[in-house]
Parts: C-alpha cells; sequence; structure tokens
C-alpha cells in the first residue's frame, strides 16, 4: 500500500532549485498563452522583452528593480506571518491602503518642504496597511472567519477604494478631471540612489537586513 508521508525538511537541492523549477513553468505557461492569443507578433520578440531585454538594458534593469522594492518588502512582511500559520494573501490590498495613506500626508502638505514630511509619509502608509490587515486579524479571532477569505475579498475592496479616492477627494483639482493626483513634491520622494532612472532607496539591501534576521532566526 502506497502511504503519503509528509517529508520533515526540504533538501537543498529542493530549496535551490525550486525557484528554477517555478521561472521554468511559469515561462512554458506563458508561452503556451501567447501561442494562442498572439497572432501578428512573434512570441520569440515577447520572451525577449520580458526576460532578456531587463537584463542587458540599464533601463530596464532599472524600472525591474523599481517594481521589485516593494514585492521584497510585502515578501518579508509576509513570511513571518506564514511562519505564524496566518494565512494573509491579501497583501496586494494592504500595500494599496498603506499607499492611498501615506499619499494623503503628501498630498495635504503637497507644497510644504519639509524633511518630516518623508517619515511621516511612511508613518502613516505603515498604519494603513496595518489597520487594513488588523480587519482580517478582528474578524479571525473575535468571529473566527476564515482570513484567506477575508484577506482576499478586502484586496477588491482596496482597489475600488482607490479608484474612488483618485476620483474624489485625492483628485488632482488642476487635472482636467483626470482620476489622477497631484504630483508630490520633493520632499515626499524617495532618494534616488541610480542617477537617470527611478530607483530609489527602497530597494536597498541593508532595509531588509533586520526583517530577515527577524523571519529566518
Amino acid at each position: 500500500m502506497i502511504r503519503l508521508i509528509p517529508r520533515v525538511e526540504n533538501s537543498t537541492a529542493m530549496v535551490l532549485l525550486s525557484p528554477l523549477l517555478a521561472l521554468t513553468l511559469t515561462a512554458l505557461s506563458a508561452y503556451l498563452i501567447f501561442v494562442f492569443i498572439l497572432v501578428d507578433i512573434p512570441v520569440s520578440s515577447v520572451f525577449f522583452t520580458l526576460f532578456v531585454e531587463p537584463l542587458i538594458d540599464s533601463y530596464y534593469f532599472s524600472e525591474l528593480l523599481v517594481k521589485a522594492a516593494p514585492l521584497m518588502i510585502i515578501g518579508l512582511g509576509l513570511s513571518i506571518g506564514f511562519r505564524a500559520g496566518i494565512w494573509n494573501i491579501g497583501a496586494e490590498g494592504q500595500f494599496v491602503m498603506g499607499g492611498i495613506a501615506g499619499s494623503a500626508v503628501g498630498l495635504y502638505f503637497y507644497n510644504v518642504e519639509a524633511f518630516w514630511l518623508l517619515p511621516l509619509m511612511t508613518i502613516a502608509g505603515i498604519l494603513g496597511g496595518m489597520f487594513y490587515a488588523g480587519i482580517a486579524a478582528f474578524l479571525r479571532i473575535k468571529y473566527q472567519v476564515n482570513e484567506i477569505l477575508v484577506t482576499l475579498m478586502l484586496t477588491y475592496v482596496a482597489v475600488l477604494f482607490l479608484s474612488a479616492m483618485l476620483q474624489g477627494p485625492l483628485r488632482n483639482p488642476s487635472g482636467f478631471n483626470f482620476p489622477e493626483s497631484r504630483i508630490f513634491h520633493d520632499s515626499a520622494m524617495l532618494p534616488i540612489i541610480w542617477e537617470g532612472t527611478r530607483l530609489h532607496i527602497g530597494l536597498d539591501c541593508r532595509n531588509y537586513s533586520l526583517a530577515c534576521c527577524l523571519v529566518w532566526n
């Protein structure tokens, strides 16, 4: 009789090969999808743009790192909850709500040049994300509601709330009714660490060292 026995520890080979396996399966799935939906564009050119160009062009590489910075922050934050057995899969919504809270502070002081503005926005962003994650935590503790479903559904609420804010209180009064906010003041922008690109200090690896220690120790 065949029995499935849970593995106590992951092998070193599996730990090293898992990202490569995931990347391979992702690329294969994308290739099959592109074959069916792309008619006039060669699939090879799409794969070159996705997987090769970001590695050989400095601008695209910097944009890749810009996109990676918030994903790294989210991943580290979620890993702490996962180790505690809490399955929070609503990081996107919590990230959006934190962004709304931080942006609201920056827009409120849009014409103010002060050193305290960026730290204040950071604190507001942290509190906004914590509050939104706290909704699922409250429902789980008080009413035993499954946090997977709550965090997933709240993600869609956050995205719709962002749309409502950009068409309402946070909309640029000089933006010709387009759903966009004012341009942030320089004091409300993260410092650039790669001149000529948008790559900012949010990618600085030193920002993740303490979080990594908390997760893995």
